[in-house]
């Protein structure tokens, strides 16, 4: 009589984490399985119950399903063989489970990729050891037999799931399995080695530590929630990362996302591997050996060194530059050369910067050829103050990218509005630095001008340009900031503004930037209504530091007669007086600091677009009216609105932490 099922030994135990405990677990329900096998089938020829996917790895996680296959040789009484789930069932363990000859097995995964797949990590727990054998053999020699339409499949399996679930080193809440970058895709580095055995791709042993650092975290997910799943959610992290000896979450999380990084390279470029392989053709119709300069080479969509080529201190930043420009790789036998690269002189020469600037302007091909740098040891040693911002996790609902990759994704924006400036090469290296401060103590926006000096200064860069990056630095939050939170119609704010930022083109910068910034923050920091507050007070401020009068630019907009009764509503009490109707609304009362952002987080709050805003003050009462849409498009709740606009408004409603929920 087979014992009842007891894992409190191992999950209890919070001394065992990662490998360890996942392989201490699997044991346990390998020697319970065995027995209920042995009580049904023990001397049973032709039958034996193997592990597949992730219970054949060794790697049952306390949320995990067991997979099981009973494989037999057609002799199995198929009735008794079902009672061997049963006991699994009553002891509350989710099981996928199957029973199938070889050949019913074999002819499964043909056309089904998870068994297929889940074959390849098959393993023999008890019972007719030759037939579990023969069956893992021939499911392999069947996945390389079909190598190109299976990984092929796979492939598009893989863009979709990542299309899906996104990245784990970018989600705020990442899903550590199959998100990209995520524990799935270092099987399907095993796979694709398994269907291609002398193809050049990274092998996942290599991946060991990121791997076992994701596997880490989800067992603790799992034993913290105590229910399935791989998604760790922002108010579990604090938790795990507890459980796990963590100082806080963040360092947790920056854990995270290297690990993450480094697979999801590893994956893309296996990935790159295998579809030049296997659409070889196509690659040779196009891809045409071409020589771009200074013993480098385009070839197949991937930028190498010739072999005959000295690598000097300018090559690493010649071939990213060669690299992104042609929206190509850099083989990784090349990075490999260009780890023992000397170190560029300070200053750097005129080239360097040249080709530094073409690398930032490149646009989002920039983004991951930064990255591959930056995961091969090959950015440090051009920025190294970069250090503390790697990986630095920025966890709110606002940022969707930890620091240095919002600042990567902000230079690729930037490079899009070129146009708008006279000195790109100014905003690129403003957007590159403007967080730069951020893995720092102190105010980052202060600390960033004395790094980003000192970074420009080693460049080479003149000090009237390390003046007007310096600017942006400090101010890169004035324009938005200014423009969702001020009085646009006030010419003291038109001035100060004016003041602050000098000269025209530093104000073109700072749009130039501030744009950018936004959209690569998130979706929650950009809007139609706030592209048009910020072009308003650039309109205004340009006018300015063109040597107008502001008093020009502001246009006169007198109070209306309905306004006034507001007005006159408004200065007989306490409380805000409100108007709502159709598609606007109109609020007067006392005036103070925060009043126009706070009333625009209501407005959020109640799923309401701002559409245009204006703001105008009477005898220290001031007049914001607003058109507004429903993001969802329906009828305005304006009742409720007003409800929690006078709540706000005196102080009875926390905005920021609702926001921050939504």
């Amino acid at each position: 009589m087979p014992s009842p099922f007891d894992r409190s030994s191992i999950v209890d135990d919070l001394d065992l984490h990662g490998r360890k405990f996942v392989e201490a677990y699997t044991a346990v329900v390998d020697a319970w399985v065995v027995e209920l096998y042995d009580d049904l089938f023990a001397g049973v020829p032709g039958v034996a119950l193997v592990a597949t996917g992730g219970h054949g790895r060794r790697e049952l996680a306390p949320q995990s399903d067991l997979d099981l296959l009973l494989v037999h040789d057609g002799s199995v009484d198929l009735e008794a063989a079902q009672k061997l789930w049963y006991p699994m069932w009553d002891a509350k363990l989710k099981v996928g489970h199957s029973t199938r000859t070889v050949a019913e097995t074999l002819a499964l995964a043909t056309d089904d990729l998870p068994t297929a797949t889940g074959l390849l990590t098959t393993r023999c727990l008890v019972g007719d050891e030759a037939l579990a054998v023969g069956l893992a053999d021939a499911a392999a020699l069947q996945w390389r037999k079909h190598a190109k339409r299976a990984l092929l499949l796979l492939a598009d399996t893989v863009d979709s799931r990542h299309l899906t679930t996104g990245e784990v080193a970018a989600a705020l809440e990442p899903d550590l399995k199959e998100g990209r970058g995520g524990l799935r895709d270092v099987h399907a580095l095993a796979w694709i080695r398994a269907a291609l055995p002398d193809l050049d791709v990274v092998a996942p042993e290599s991946l060991s530590a990121e791997y076992d650092r994701l596997l880490k975290v989800r067992v603790e997910l799992h034993r913290i929630t105590g229910r399935p799943g791989d998604v760790l959610q922002l108010h579990d992290q604090d938790d795990v990362a507890a459980r796990l000896g963590s100082e806080n979450a963040d360092v947790l999380m920056t854990e995270v996302v290297t690990a993450a990084r480094h697979i999801a390279w590893a994956s893309d470029e296996a990935w790159f591997a295998v579809r030049r392989q296997l659409t070889s053709s196509v690659f040779r119709r196009s891809g045409r050996r071409r020589d771009l300069g200074n013993g480098i080479a385009l070839q197949d969509g991937s930028v190498e060194l010739e072999s005959t080529s000295k690598v000097d201190e300018l090559t690493a930043i010649r071939v990213a530059a060669a690299a992104a420009t042609n929206w190509a790789r850099i083989g990784r036998s090349t990075l490999d050369r260009l780890t023992s690269a000397p170190p560029l002189p300070e200053p750097w020469p005129r080239e360097a910067r040249d080709r530094f600037i073409e690398l930032l302007r490149s646009g989002q091909p920039a983004v991951g050829v930064i990255e591959t740098l930056d995961l091969n040891d090959l950015w440090l040693p051009l920025v190294p103050e970069w250090e503390p911002n790697r990986s630095r996790p920025q966890r709110n609902a606002y940022h969707r990218f930890t620091v240095d990759r919002h600042s990567w994704e902000c230079v690729a924006l930037a490079a899009g509005l070129a146009e708008q400036v006279d000195r790109p090469d100014l905003l690129v290296m403003g957007a590159l630095l403007h967080d730069v401060g951020k893995g720092y103590p102190g105010q980052h926006s202060i600390v960033g001008i004395g790094l980003g000096a000192s970074i420009m200064r080693r460049m080479g860069f003149s000090e009237s340009d390390i003046d007007d990056v310096g600017v942006m630095i400090e101010h890169h939050l004035l324009l938005p900031d200014v423009a969702t939170r001020r009085d646009l119609e006030d010419p003291t704010t038109i001035r100060t503004v004016a003041a602050l930022v000098g000269t025209t083109e530093r104000l073109r910068l700072l749009a130039a930037l501030a744009e950018a910034d936004s959209i690569a923050t998130g979706p929650a920091a950009w809007s139609p209504w706030k592209a048009g507050l910020l072009a308003t007070l650039v309109e205004r401020v340009a006018h300015v530091t063109g040597g107008g009068d502001v008093e020009e630019i502001i246009p006169d907009n007198p109070v209306t007669p309905a306004q006034l009764a507001l007005v006159e509503r408004g200065a007989s009490s306490d409380r805000p007086a409100i108007d709502a109707h159709d598609d606007r609304l109109t609020i007067v009362c006392a005036d103070r600091p925060g009043l126009f952002s706070r009333i625009a987080g209501v407005l959020a709050l109640n799923g309401l677009d701002v559409l245009e805003a204006t703001v105008r003050t009477s005898d220290a009462l001031a007049i914001e009216e607003f058109r507004v849409s429903s993001a969802f498009g329906a009828e305005i709740p304006w009742s409720k609105v007003e409800r929690d606009l006078e709540r706000a408004l005196l102080g009875r409603i926390a905005l920021e932490p609702r926001l921050a929920e939504r």
